[in-house]
């Protein structure tokens, strides 16, 4: 059954993603009155999770950030097909970087760096993005797909331009295989780790735990933390902000460096909450006392 559910709706994703961007957006305000206005996914989750990050806000700005979040979400989901088919040209007249003089000066120096981010912007259009630039090899960390076929399919999407993937489980294992390769390699660092070993912290307002591989690996091999956040100064179109956190992480504690990218990206999410994955069960887990 995944397969023919797979290749039944391989064509529909391809067709999605040849769709010009007019049309695109038109299709998402369709999913928006779908996902958001008539079956409700996920309401419940998003509304709490705004309510717990922003107390000091009234139920009228909640409604208002949750409905913007929406019609951002049905964009995000649909701009992330475009990666199956989109031009180089068009990738690099809707994602504009700030600055790339940071990746330009460690790739000259031959130093491999860590990119850390958040569920924050379009992070796959900008990775696709990224694969343009003459400068580190990137390398994504992912949770492979439990369906074989379709984990295949998200490979190719991420990979077609010249991105390489690694597994979770296996990030620190090719990172020191691959250092002799001047390297980037993206940690997605909001995800929600098992409270067991997590570094936890106060994030929007809330007890959160923190994955530690990120601080753990940069620590090790002392590459430099870089953040990236993705602004969307209007639809369609996304700017690239780049920030050195750490040129040296060893001289931090795994601690430090986990508050540094922690902060970092609440900034940018208190900035603009609606570009957040607020569907995402964050904090599904509790800090229990030892």
């Amino acid at each position: 059954m995944p397969a023919i559910a797979y290749y039944i709706s391989l064509p529909i994703l391809y067709g999605i993603s040849l769709l010009p961007f007019p049309l695109l957006y038109l299709f998402s305000d369709f999913m928006y009155l779908l996902l958001y206005k008539l079956i409700g996914y996920r309401k419940k989750v998003v509304g709490r999770n705004l309510r717990n990050a922003f107390p000091e806000k009234s139920e009228k700005e909640i409604k208002q950030i949750q409905g913007r979040f929406y019609r951002y979400f049905c964009d995000l989901v649909l701009e992330t097909l475009k990666t199956l088919t989109i031009k180089e040209t068009t990738l690099k007249k809707r994602l504009t970087f700030e600055d790339t003089a940071i990746f330009k000066n460690y790739y000259q120096q031959g130093r491999s760096l860590i990119v850390v981010m958040g569920h924050w912007g379009n992070w796959e259009l900008a990775g696709a993005r990224f694969s343009l630039e003459p400068f580190h090899q990137l390398f994504v960390i992912y949770h492979p797909l439990a369906n074989k076929h379709f984990d295949r399919l998200v490979y190719h999407m991420r990979t077609r331009l010249g991105n390489k993937l690694y597994p979770m489980k296996e990030a620190f294992r090719g990172m020191v295989r691959d250092r002799q390769e001047v390297t980037a390699t993206a940690f997605i660092a909001d995800q929600t780790p098992p409270p067991k070993g997590a570094y936890w912290t106060n994030f929007l307002n809330q007890e959160t735990p923190v994955f530690t591989g990120t601080a753990k690996i940069a620590k090790k091999l002392n590459y430099p933390i870089v953040y990236v956040g993705i602004e969307r100064p209007r639809r369609g179109y996304y700017h690239i902000k780049t920030e050195i956190l750490a040129d040296q992480p060893a001289d931090f504690a795994e601690d430090e460096l986990s508050e540094m990218h922690t902060r970092r990206l609440e900034q940018d999410i208190i900035k603009q909450p609606e570009f957040w994955l607020w569907t995402h069960r964050r904090w599904k887990h509790k800090k229990t006392n030892k």
